[in-house]
């Protein structure tokens, strides 16, 4: 189980986060630029206990309708050859020292561990606290057998698709839309789909779709 370390971090999430989100197609930009705020998200083990695997939701608070993002990020100890275009920053960690940011859709631990939740093979584990599933989110999956592993990444306005040459694709959905009843509905066509919580910048709680499965 990944350990969560009560410390600092320089320059902080947030920060990496409100210097790279301009640069993704999928971003919508307001005025003043990102002002990120955490908002939610959950944590992967990685079963080698090397990588840390966090998918962070935070709120733009840059507008009157501030929208939310799914951001998944991958933490590592040294840099990930041949990943340089998905470096969102580095950071100083009060414990572990320096650590490589990533964006999680290019790294090849995420995209084996995503498929691993959505088979119920592993378990969502809790954003701020070590060795605690995190039941808020929710998996659903009509069908069997293993998922491909084999992802090429693709990003474009509409959010992050993750396709295989083995036919499923698994998109997840960057720009984040709380469901009209709290009860998220499969995405039209999809064979699976993934849902958690976040919260708004007033406080409410929301409930929605975070990826969807469609084969």
């Amino acid at each position: 189980m990944a350990v969560i370390h009560r410390t600092t971090l320089a320059p902080t999430k947030l920060e990496l986060l409100a210097a790279w989100l301009p640069s993704r197609p999928w971003y919508r930009a307001g005025a003043a630029g990102p002002r990120p705020a955490k908002a939610g998200g959950f944590r992967l083990d990685d079963p080698q206990g090397e990588v840390g695997i966090e998918f962070i939701i935070v709120t733009d608070a840059d507008g009157p309708r501030p929208p939310a993002y799914l951001v998944p990020l991958t933490y590592r100890g040294a840099p990930l050859q041949g990943a340089e275009d998905a470096l969102v920053g580095t950071m100083e960690h009060g414990v572990l020292g320096r650590r490589w940011a990533y964006d999680g859709c290019h790294d090849p631990v995420l995209l084996a561990q995503l498929p691993a939740l959505i088979e119920g093979r592993a378990r969502a584990q809790d954003q701020n606290v070590s060795d605690l599933p995190d039941d808020d989110v929710t998996v659903s999956r009509t069908g069997d057998g293993p998922l491909p592993r084999n992802f090429t990444t693709v990003d474009d306005r509409d959010g992050t698709r993750l396709v295989s040459p083995d036919g499923p694709v698994l998109r997840l959905h960057r720009l984040l839309e709380p469901a009209p009843d709290g009860r998220p509905a499969t995405a039209g066509g999809a064979t699976g789909h993934l849902a958690g919580s976040w919260t708004l910048p007033d406080g409410a709680r929301v409930r929605g779709l975070l990826a969807s499965l469609h084969d």
